[in-house]
């Protein structure tokens, strides 16, 4: 088995080439490189222009747009919160989160939490708009190719994802403090949902732990897209998919003073949709399924553990 996360571009989503290597990375190592995803560089470039002019601002200026008692599932969370399960340092970053916008009287609609928007940067509620909408087709259209991995039409996904609970995270892991710290920039850790598609991991840090216990450096080409596993598809699939842990090291000497910005998309299950093993990925030799849960119920318990409830 190759330790070198595959490589593949999603303008060969309906090939059986694709659904065959794509199914192999997911079992082999949970990640995968995607190309040609179909988002523009100018919508990214335009998008993290204005994250570097909001993370740029007075500390207490920027936590005017955090919200107490959310869990941090909307609005900005401060440097040094979010904290790795199990781990006792928190993460050395600060970040903003824009979810799905929903009507007053969506029956979804309590279940996800008002966005917060910065009239202070021109075109910000727009340009957040375009690019969640743009990272939720880009997720779904994958999704079509792992529903084939596992033997499923293409379409099995649509409709437990299309009102999920997604969440669009941009990350700004600041330049390294001159002193030693035992603090990463983000500790060891799997993700909560079905599939994360992760832009801005060209940045040297993001590591990938292998079946056979090393951490392996993820350097994607520069606009490509990291796509992995997550716990809520590991579920369904009783295993057969990894949810794989990784983490963002400290920069080298001469690149800490460096910042690092990524742009994480967190796509989830509807909130009502029970997780349970799919009947295909349950039998002998298999190992027994964990019981079925609601998909807003297992992202709440994960959240408490992570220190964001």
């Amino acid at each position: 088995m190759s330790n070198v996360i595959p490589t593949l571009s999603l303008r060969d989503v309906e090939s059986a080439g694709f659904v065959r290597e794509l199914g192999a990375a997911y079992a082999n190592h949970g990640f995968v490189i995607i190309t040609d995803h179909g988002i523009a560089q100018s919508l990214i470039d335009r998008f993290l222009g204005m994250y570097k002019i909001f993370f740029a601002w007075p500390d207490a200026e920027k936590r005017r747009y955090h919200i107490a008692g959310s869990g941090g599932a909307r609005g900005y969370t401060p440097f040094g919160i979010e904290t790795a399960k199990g781990s006792r340092h928190s993460d050395l970053k600060e970040f903003w989160h824009v979810g799905r916008e929903l009507s007053q009287r969506h029956p979804y609609r309590h279940y996800m939490a008002d966005n917060v928007w910065i009239d202070g940067i021109e075109g910000f509620k727009s340009t957040c708009t375009e690019m969640f909408e743009t990272f939720d087709r880009s997720g779904r259209r994958l999704l079509t190719a792992i529903a084939r991995v596992l033997d499923l039409p293409a379409d099995f996904f649509e409709d437990k994802v299309q009102l999920g609970n997604s969440v669009l995270r941009v990350i700004h892991y600041p330049p390294m403090p001159p002193n030693p710290t035992e603090s990463i920039r983000a500790g060891a850790h799997e993700d909560i949902n079905v599939i994360t598609l992760l832009l801005g991991a060209e940045e040297p840090g993001l590591q990938v732990l292998s079946r056979q216990g090393q951490w392996l450096s993820v350097n994607p080409a520069p606009g490509s897209m990291v796509v992995n596993v997550g716990d809520m598809l590991q579920r369904l699939t009783n295993g057969m998919l990894r949810s794989t842990s990784h983490r963002v090291i400290n920069p080298i000497r001469d690149r800490a003073q460096n910042a690092r910005f990524s742009m994480p998309f967190f796509l989830h299950f509807n909130p009502d949709f029970p997780i349970a093993a799919l009947p295909s990925c349950v039998g002998p030799g298999k190992p027994e399924p964990l019981p079925p849960i609601l998909a807003e119920e297992y992202l709440q318990e994960r959240l408490r553990e992570i220190k964001l409830k």
